[in-house]
């Protein structure tokens, strides 16, 4: 899993840089886009879905990223992304079809290498 491995070590490696800077409004928002995804009125799994929808309307491949690896953590079949990757489709429409690609080629690799499993020799 290169591919997944580099995003969640670049971004693990940049969020620390991020907040190593100690500068109170970044710091804020990082918490607070934390927060967001919390149980609430909503649970988690709703929101990581919501944000999944947004993100690909948006066309954020790294947030698309993120929330299919957090959906997938929190048990998320993989029919249930699939609704969500038509409705980010439908509301966004044919430009959102390149993302779609680069989802379900992450959502191929996470089901290929689930969580646990041991890594392919050489990896």
């Amino acid at each position: 899993m290169p591919r997944l491995d580099e995003f969640r070590r670049f971004r693990e490696r940049m969020n620390t840089r991020i907040r190593d800077q100690n500068h109170l409004g970044v710091n804020r928002f990082f918490t607070l886009d934390g927060k967001a995804y919390e149980d609430g009125a909503l649970d988690a799994t709703t929101k990581e879905l919501a944000g999944l929808a947004a993100s690909m309307v948006l066309r954020c491949d790294d947030c698309i990223a993120y929330h299919v690896i957090r959906c997938k953590e929190l048990g998320v079949t993989d029919e249930q992304l699939w609704e969500v990757f038509n409705v980010g489709l439908v509301v966004g429409g044919s430009i959102v079809i390149p993302h779609l690609r680069r989802a379900v080629d992450l959502l191929d690799e996470l089901n290929a290498n689930p969580p646990g499993a041991p890594s392919p020799a050489g990896a």
